[in-house]
């Protein structure tokens, strides 16, 4: 027999964990398509846009990977109240922060989306802090076990 310390989570502690999961399985799905992009789907992007793609070194592939894989299991034992939440949300950003670091600072990918392309990745920047950040205020409350 197990015990439970948890502590009651306030409704909307749930809602925001389904929210999130779904916002990071999102990031899932844009990783698989980015990754198996057929050649045929890679010819028909714009040259500029096509480089960027076909230069990405593995490193930053495998960092996004870890960001959205990381954020959708943390999201997930956010939902099922469990604390590895915490680390897996933690990795999720740090993954977070090495492919954003190559996308604006090793490529020229600001020149070929645009200013535009900036809101998302802030977006995401934004989101991955504030679960980080409630991931570890619900274990300190008793929220997560």
């Amino acid at each position: 027999m197990s015990e439970n310390n948890t502590s009651s989570a306030p409704a909307w502690f749930l809602i925001v964990g389904i929210l999130a999961l779904i916002w990071n399985l999102m990031g899932v799905a844009a990783y698989v398509m980015q990754v198996t992009m057929s050649p045929d789907a890679m010819a028909a992007l714009p040259e500029a846009e096509r480089a960027l793609y076909e230069t990405t070194p593995a490193w930053a592939t495998a960092a996004f990977a870890i960001a959205v894989n990381g954020g959708a299991l943390g999201c997930l034992f956010l939902v099922l109240k469990k604390s590895w939440a915490v680390p897996l949300l933690q990795l999720s950003l740090a993954g977070i922060a090495v492919q954003m670091f190559h996308a604006y600072f090793m490529t020229n990918s600001f020149e070929v989306f645009g200013p535009g392309s900036t809101i998302m990745p802030i977006m995401v920047i934004v989101v991955a802090v504030l679960l980080v950040w409630l991931a570890g205020s619900a274990k300190t409350k008793g929220w997560i076990n």
